[in-house]
């Protein structure tokens, strides 16, 4: 079947038609909007416009995919169509040689009615949502990629807590005499003939991660890179989301299941890692933040609105939360008079979403992905 597929794929390439053999059908989101530019040459010129605008900070992305292209024998050129929900990815997967799915599911029943497939990509690391004993029973091959991307957000996340903790944000530079007085540290020297000169300034309430107690909301792709870092530092770690994992998961992570109120009520750091829907939009309102630990510091990487603005808001005013770290922005940019920059004593932290980091991380990721699906499609 890969042979007479590579066969008719070439012959349309050479007949000149826009509508290649080789079919892709892909989730959509924003980030794998960057899939047909790499593999479609029939992607409207505006869509290819913007995916190199998109990358042009940090990468010459026509220049990256052109050279891409030359080692996806196989693959390019083809026709990527996206899926808007579950019943158009099933509807699509009956025509498709190769199949890219974030949160969709990939059924036994859908593979049965989709005889041209060859490879399944998660576009991620789990894959839980691919029925892969049924993909291994029709001789479809499965692919994963643990994305560079999210490896970048859980660092986000540690960055965050360890300078609110450290309070990296309001000492830096705070080292002169002058500067610790203006900054409410007047010196106080200690007797050196029996003591040391660690923290001359007598800062109070730094604090440590170690022994701390984590509390992650969303134990998916990101919320697991977290969690495998609060290892490293040996925090405790609680998570909650709708359901729990299996216990070999729990254990392999060092993680413990705990209600909501519970994780918010136990926590010294709380980090949010939740995709933003119906279900999650304003999950963290008045109500839970009641729960929180008093002095918690509160990390979110994930989406704004996740947490109910005037909520958090009262929060941070009422000290209920000693110090936001905050990746993403209600509005992007922020407006001038946000009430969130009115915090100047270093216990917010607020970042023009950045946790992605730089783009190479992102097309090393479609690099990947790209590669293992002509090699799924021409093993």
């Amino acid at each position: 079947p890969h042979a007479s597929h590579e066969f008719s794929r070439r012959v349309a390439s050479i007949a000149g038609r826009t509508d290649f053999v080789t079919r892709i059908v892909v989730e959509e989101d924003h980030f794998l909007k960057t899939v047909p530019v790499i593999l479609d040459p029939a992607t409207p010129a505006e869509h290819q416009a913007a995916v190199a605008d998109f990358f042009a900070h940090d990468l010459d992305f026509i220049q990256w995919r052109d050279a891409l292209r030359q080692r996806l024998s196989g693959l390019f050129p083809a026709t990527v169509t996206f899926a808007g929900d579950q019943a158009d990815f099933d509807t699509q997967l009956r025509d498709a040689d190769g199949a890219i799915v974030e949160s969709f599911v990939v059924t036994s029943e859908a593979l049965e009615n989709a005889p041209k497939l060859h490879v399944v990509h998660k576009f991620g690391h789990l894959t839980a949502n691919i029925d892969e004993r049924a993909c291994a029973a029709r001789n479809i091959a499965v692919h994963r990629v643990r994305r560079r991307v999210n490896v970048a957000v859980a660092e986000q996340a540690f960055a965050l807590m360890i300078a609110l903790g450290k309070r990296v944000n309001d000492l830096s530079g705070v080292v002169t005499a002058d500067a610790l007085a203006k900054a409410g540290y007047p010196l106080r020297p200690y007797d050196r003939r029996f003591i040391g000169n660690a923290n001359f300034a007598r800062i109070p309430n730094l604090r440590a991660l170690q022994g701390a107690t984590l509390g992650i909301v969303g134990l998916g792709e990101v919320g697991r890179e977290v969690a495998a870092r609060a290892s490293a530092f040996e925090m405790n770690i609680l998570y909650h989301q709708r359901r729990p994992l299996p216990a070999a998961d729990e254990a392999a992570l060092a993680a413990r299941y705990v209600p909501l109120p519970t994780l918010l009520a136990q926590s010294d750091y709380v980090v949010l890692q939740v995709p933003l829907n119906d279900s999650t939009r304003g999950m963290i309102g008045r109500e839970e933040i009641a729960h929180i630990k008093p002095g918690a510091i509160l990390v979110n990487v994930a989406r704004a609105e996740i947490v109910q603005r005037d909520a958090l808001i009262e929060a941070l005013d009422s000290g209920r939360l000693a110090g936001l770290g905050l990746d993403v922005g209600y509005s992007e940019p922020a407006k001038p008079d946000d009430s969130l920059l009115k915090y100047k004593d270093g216990n917010v932290i607020l970042m023009p979403h950045t946790a992605v980091a730089n783009r190479h991380l992102a097309a090393a990721d479609l690099e990947e992905m790209c590669l293992n699906l002509a090699r799924g499609l021409n093993p």
